[in-house]
């Protein structure tokens, strides 16, 4: 079974490192900032307008206005998710990786 294990990271060592070497002979390849992700500015922003519609008075608001917040409000928290850079694992991958680590030691 160790035998196994040694083969098995050796051929993952194998298989990543030409990855690897190949990713450091493109030295400008990092050097624009990920457009995907907001600067603080922005998220400091989407924080306001989320404090200041919380703040509101929505009682005398018509149905379509309620519609049209609820809808900003969603997308704004999407947008904050999607900048906040935390990596998720899902409940599968942790039971995955426990049972492999259980095989495997």
């Amino acid at each position: 079974m160790k035998k196994f294990t040694i083969i098995l990271f050796a051929a993952m060592a194998m298989i990543t490192s030409p990855l690897q070497l190949s990713a450091a002979k493109q030295p400008g390849t990092m050097t624009q900032a990920d457009p995907g992700h907001a600067s603080q500015k922005e998220i400091n922003t989407l924080e306001t307008r989320l404090m200041a519609i919380n703040a509101m008075d929505k009682s005398d608001l018509s149905r379509s206005e309620k519609k049209q917040l609820r809808s900003e409000v969603t997308y704004i928290q999407k947008k904050m998710v999607a900048n906040s850079g935390g990596v998720y694992i899902s409940a599968g991958a942790i039971i995955i990786i426990v049972i492999l680590l259980i095989i495997l030691l």
